[in-house]
């Protein structure tokens, strides 16, 4: 399917219209916060997203470490798909090393934070 500009209008009228019939039908015409109240200031909210995102990616790269498991296996001696094995694997590696070093240093630098800002 393809979005025309028409439907691209059609759509972002249809958000406003169901944005705005929210708003009108709220009882003390305030726009409240959609996020959790623990997500208030940013740092809290950083560290929630990354949260979600380790979540989110310790399966996803699980079931990569398996997949070039099965591809080590599957290769049989043959270098070609060997390498590409490795190459498969070291991706991963990198990745899972990218993805939860990020979240440990945001870890760090949030708790330095809410550290030196209380006292």
């Amino acid at each position: 399917m393809k979005i025309t500009p028409g439907k691209t209008v059609a759509i972002i009228t249809g958000a406003v219209y169901f944005a705005a019939a929210a708003l009108a039908s709220a009882d003390d015409n305030t726009l409240g916060n959609p996020l959790n109240p623990s997500f208030s200031s940013i740092p809290n909210f950083i560290a929630g997203a990354l949260r979600v995102m380790v979540q989110l990616a310790l399966p996803i790269l699980t079931l990569m470490i398996v997949y070039s498991g099965f591809l080590f296996v599957f290769a049989r001696g043959n270098q070609e798909k060997l390498s590409t094995a490795k190459t498969n694997f070291m991706y991963v590696i990198i990745g899972s090393v990218l993805i939860l070093g990020a979240w440990v240093i945001a870890t760090l630098i949030s708790g330095t934070v809410s550290q030196l800002t209380t006292g």
